[in-house]
Formats: structure tokens, sequence, C-alpha cells
């Protein structure tokens, strides 16, 4: 058996065993949703007030996309491992000829079918509910790549939340205690001007911050989208890399 086989017959134990959390499908998309008529329709951008949500409401696209490409992964990846743990499934694992890189691939593969469908969800009622829109080019296609890049990174880190977490309680709380500063400090929903002066710089150690800025210059403010694209891509490959290393070979 291949290496592509090996990853196909886990992408595909690994997405029905999706669909058979009825739970799990149900919010990973009514999630997306929630959050864009909490922010987009109940709160609103006001360009001319200041503060918080004081940008277009084109500006905020990139934040939208942001919450389910950074919660989702970490979440379902640390919490599979945890389970795969517990129930010495790795232990069987190490009998088979599939490597851990392998199975973290395939385990990454669901997460980005399943995500873009949300991204794509989510990017559908930000125009229908905010009345935001995007420009529609050539380019607009790299938003498919920058999410497929950002949830392969999130899988990585996740795969190193659930390896170093006792449990998937801790999983959820690692998770969380992560997801919640990154969201609100990579140039998502907050902007730069709002932060310190001397905390403006550490923003450029957030992945997130490079996913940020590239999908906002892809539908919002034009600019050098590639180079973010590229800092993401060196970025994912490294989190995808340590996450494999940190898998547990035996439970």
């Amino acid at each position: 058996m291949s290496t592509v086989e090996r990853v196909r017959s886990e992408f595909v134990a690994s997405w029905h065993s999706f669909l058979r959390r009825r739970t799990a499908v149900f919010f990973t998309f009514f999630f997306p949703a929630i959050i864009v008529v909490i922010f987009g329709a109940l709160v609103q951008t006001q360009p001319t007030g200041g503060g918080l949500f004081a940008e277009p409401k084109e500006y905020y696209i990139a934040g939208y996309l942001a919450v389910v490409v950074l919660f989702t992964p970490l979440s379902r990846v640390g919490s599979t491992i945890a389970r795969h743990r517990d129930g010495n499934r790795f232990e069987k694992l190490a009998t088979t000829p599939l490597t851990r890189g392998e199975w973290l691939l395939a385990h990454a593969l669901v997460n980005v079918v399943v995500i873009g469908l949300a991204a794509l969800l989510l990017l559908v009622l930000s125009l229908l509910v905010t009345g935001a829109s995007i420009p529609l080019s050539a380019s607009t296609l790299a938003l498919v790549a920058f999410i497929a890049l950002g949830v392969t990174l999130f899988c990585g880190l996740g795969a190193l939340i659930g390896s170093l977490a006792d449990s998937q309680d801790g999983v959820i709380a690692a998770s969380n205690a992560i997801a919640l500063p990154l969201l609100f400090l990579s140039e998502t929903f907050v902007t730069p001007d709002l932060l310190p002066s001397w905390f403006q710089p550490a923003l450029n150690l957030s992945p997130l911050t490079y996913f940020a800025r590239g999908v906002r210059a892809l539908t919002y403010s034009g600019g050098d989208w590639v180079l973010n694209l590229a800092i993401l891509a060196v970025l994912a490959v490294a989190f995808f890399a340590v996450g494999t290393m940190a898998i547990p070979q035996t439970d």
C-alpha cells in the first residue's frame, strides 16, 4: 500500500467519523453563522465612530474567517489525539504501515475540507447579512490557499496540544487559552492602532497575523498578499512537522 493509499484510507475513516458526530457537524457550521449574525448584523460596524468595529465592514471578513481557521482545527485535532490515546489507538496504529505524518496529513485534509465549507458559508453570510462586498479577480482564488495553509498550521498546533495535554478536557482548556489571545491580537478584529505602541511589534509573532493580513489584502485593502502567503506556508510546514513529531507512537 502506497503513501497515497494509506492517507486516503485514513482520510475516509476520519471523514465518516466526523459525519457520525452530528453535534460536531452542526456546530462546525452553526458557529461561523452565529459569529456573523452577532458581530456583522447585531453589533455592526461604525466607520465614523472610533473604537472597536470602527472600520468598514469589509475589514472584518478576515477576522470572521480567522475564527473558524483557528478554533476548529485546534479543538478537533487535539481532542482526536487525546481520544486516541485514551483508547490505546496509537499502540494499534504503531503496528500498521501508517506513519505519524501520514496520520496527521489525513486528518489535516479532512479539516481543510470541513473548514473550507464552513469558511465558504461564512463568506456568503458575510456578504448577505452585512452587505459587504469583496473585489473579484483571479487572485481572489488565493483565499483557498490561505484557508488550506491556515488549517494545516493549526492542525499541527492542535496535534502538539493534544499530545501534551493529559485529557480531552485539558485539550479544550489549552486550546481556548491559546486561541482567544491569538484571535484578538493578530490584526483580526482589533486594529493595531488600538494597542499600545510597545506591543505592536509582537503582532508579527502570531501566525494568525499573516493569515489575517493576506486575506484582508485579497478581500478589502489590496496590497502584497503574496508575501503573507509565503510566510504562512513556511509556518504551516514548521508547525505540521512539530505536530507530527509530537504525536505519540505508543500510548
